[in-house]
């Protein structure tokens, strides 16, 4: 999945060096997913393998490396797992979710204050 510019940053400067190793090296190519984004796989583990068309959804595979933790920053193997697109997205959603709803609320209050602002200001001026 692409980083966002804004979260760059957060990633280590080899980055791309542990992604490749995590992806083909350690998971040879293959989704690591044991169920873990909430649907059971198979055989225990996600048969997505990258390159090839997807086993349920028949799109190319294009192999991500997932933080289980969801911070770019901490990148120990055991908090890294190679992921298909399917279960990438899957298994942030919650995550997701909460980021949207976080930041949909700090613009509310953001707004708020302004308007808040803007209200108390005019009436000191009468």
């Amino acid at each position: 999945m692409p980083i966002k510019k804004e979260n760059l940053g957060r990633y280590p400067k080899d980055w791309k060096a542990i992604s490749y190793r995590i992806r083909f090296e350690r998971a040879e190519g293959r989704c690591e997913c044991d169920g873990r984004c909430g649907r059971p796989h198979d055989g225990g583990r996600c048969a997505a393998r990258h390159g090839l068309p997807h086993p349920e959804t028949g799109s190319t595979v294009i192999l991500t490396t997932m933080h289980l933790d969801h911070t770019p920053e901490n990148c120990p193997d055991e908090n890294l797992i190679a992921g298909c697109q399917r279960c990438h997205l899957r298994y942030d959603s919650a995550h997701h979710a909460a980021t949207r709803l976080a930041a949909k609320e700090a613009e509310r209050r953001r707004i708020l204050d302004k308007a808040g602002h803007l209200q108390f200001e005019y009436e000191c001026r009468r």
